[in-house]
């Protein structure tokens, strides 16, 4: 139909602008796709080649609104190549942030708990900047543990994390992981029932992982109140948050004997908090 590739991504960029807030770049990922190369390596090398015959289908699931990361099945988070699915929230750039703050509050952190894991983007992150840590994920999803499980093999950190099935709404939850710990991460559900989503996000990741009640609060309603009794003394939690959450939750964390400090992203929006007992010096090391 297009005689190069070149001609292939600039039609494709066309339709997909009606479903996509960055329709070239998700051309150019699902096109490095069809052809098993990276996408730095389609831009050098491949631009006059003959367009493959499965990028035609790649775009059609994508104009479906179909995530590009469930496409592909894969998303990178903090320079890893995560594996993902339907059964996980998609990691998000944004969300790196939670990250650098967590490896600057607690470089020195030995045990690490990950509070709803999804694909162990967290975790693994981290995990992999701090080789001493041994960490374990807990999600509610068995099929979300076994992407994250699948995550820590691939990724060469299996020895150092666990997988485990644990709820904390549910009473006893956390007596198994032989706590307490010195970095906690979280990444809760916090969106609001009724807020509008894209279609890509409603229609494609999991409604558990996203939906936290009418405020978007529940979850946080929930876990904050246990984390001092998780944390080592002067231990860290990074708790990620919706951009006009900070308030709310920082008063939780308060009602919970915690000190807040918030972290904002490179937009600009408030995207985590980090809580400790203010017990002045930090048990975290360097």
């Amino acid at each position: 139909m297009f005689p190069t590739i070149n001609t292939a991504l600039r039609a494709a960029a066309e339709r997909l602008a009606a479903t996509s807030d960055t329709p070239r770049l998700d051309a150019e990922v699902l096109m490095a796709h069809a052809l098993g190369v990276s996408r730095s390596d389609l831009l050098l090398r491949h631009m006059r080649d003959a367009v493959p015959d499965s990028f035609a289908a790649l775009i059609e699931r994508r104009l479906g609104h179909a995530p590009v990361a469930h496409i592909t099945g894969q998303q990178e988070f903090f320079g890893l190549p995560l594996r993902v699915t339907p059964d996980v929230l998609i990691p998000r750039g944004d969300s790196e942030v939670l990250v650098e703050a967590a490896l600057a509050a607690c470089p020195g952190a030995l045990r690490v708990l990950d509070c709803g894991t999804g694909s162990g983007a967290l975790l693994l992150a981290v995990l992999a900047q701090l080789p001493e840590a041994q960490g374990i994920g807990i999600d509610r999803s068995p099929a979300a543990l076994a992407v994250a499980a699948d995550n820590a093999a691939r990724l060469g950190l299996a020895a150092r994390a666990m997988m485990v099935a644990a709820d904390w709404d549910q009473s006893g939850w956390a007596a198994p992981l032989g706590g307490p710990f010195d970095l906690i991460l979280a990444n809760p559900p916090y969106v609001e029932d009724a807020a509008e989503l894209a279609p890509s996000v409603r229609g494609h990741e999991p409604a558990g992982a996203l939906f936290a009640g009418a405020e978007g609060l529940d979850a946080y309603r929930m876990l904050i109140p246990q984390l001092p009794g998780l944390l080592t003394p002067g231990g860290v939690a990074l708790v990620e948050i919706g951009y006009r959450q900070a308030a709310a939750v920082s008063a939780l964390a308060g009602a919970a004997g915690l000190a807040a400090a918030l972290h904002r992203d490179l937009g600009g929006r408030d995207r985590a908090l980090e809580l400790k007992i203010p017990l002045g010096k930090s048990g975290c090391g360097g």
